[in-house]
């Protein structure tokens, strides 16, 4: 501990100062939370998205604005695409150098319509698959082969807490994640002697638009109350446990699923 009077020590203010992080569905909910708190932490963020570039490209001026530019960039990148997956991580290389130490994968889809199994189009199947399982595979199989290898790789996935819960008109969107949470853990194994760690968060319900689509006031009512926490998660709940396995002191955590949900289980 720092001595009364004196400042701690900027590794431990800054503990990912000189690391670069890709977040993809870095403009979402969880995803510009998890990116603005790496950032505190002084990693450099490669800010992934697709679609209106606007919140992405806000999210990279706040930071370089109150950490100093260049920290964040806004790259549009669709996951489900290993051609844009791969010019993802050329640009985080092209703007911050060759060593990437930080994958987070937060982009994610859902049917908002919450069909049950009989009624889920193939469309939607695909579409959610392709996105969520397909794009952490592709995210993954790239990181795995150009993240550093000699201390602080991290690769964080995000899953569900809904692959517990097991609710129904989930059922197609919790097997997305049921799959990445195989992936992260047989992953883990594979990078053995590469000193990368590989772990997933699951969040439970969070107060982000993804939530909230295609629910009514009742719905949410309902899921407040089965939280013992008696509210919805945010996403400055989640980010600081993403900063945590992104760092130095997260390094013995490997091959684990984290579920952050209030007790929501």
């Amino acid at each position: 501990m720092a001595a009364a009077g004196t400042a701690a020590p900027e590794h431990r203010l800054q503990p990912l100062k000189g690391r670069v992080a890709i977040v993809t569905g870095g403009a979402g909910g969880i995803g510009s939370a998890v990116c603005a708190h790496l950032a505190s932490l002084g990693a450099s963020v490669v800010i992934g998205y697709v679609g209106d570039p606007s919140p992405a490209e806000k999210l990279a001026e706040t930071i370089n604005t109150t950490y100093g530019a260049p920290q964040a960039i806004a790259v549009s990148a669709d996951v489900s695409s290993s051609a844009q997956v791969k010019s993802l991580f050329d640009a985080a290389e092209a703007s911050f150098g060759p060593n990437i130490h930080i994958l987070v994968t937060a982009a994610a889809v859902i049917d908002a319509e919450y069909p049950p199994i009989a009624d889920t189009s193939e469309e939607s199947f695909d579409w959610m698959f392709g996105v969520n399982a397909k794009g952490t595979f592709l995210c993954c199989r790239e990181a795995a082969k150009r993240l550093v290898r000699d201390g602080g790789g991290r690769i964080i996935t995000f899953t569900s807490s809904g692959v517990g819960s097991l609710r129904p008109g989930y059922g197609a969107y919790a097997a997305t994640k049921g799959a990445i949470e195989v992936m992260t853990r047989v992953l883990a194994k594979e990078l053995r002697g590469k000193r990368i760690t590989v772990n997933g968060v699951a969040p439970g319900p969070t107060a982000t638009p993804m939530f909230y689509a295609g629910k009514s006031e009742e719905d949410v009512k309902a899921c407040v109350a089965e939280i013992p926490l008696g509210r919805l998660g945010q996403p400055e709940d989640v980010a600081p446990l993403v900063g945590f396995l992104a760092g130095d002191d997260g390094e013995w955590v490997n091959a684990q699923i984290i579920r952050a949900n209030g007790g929501n289980v």
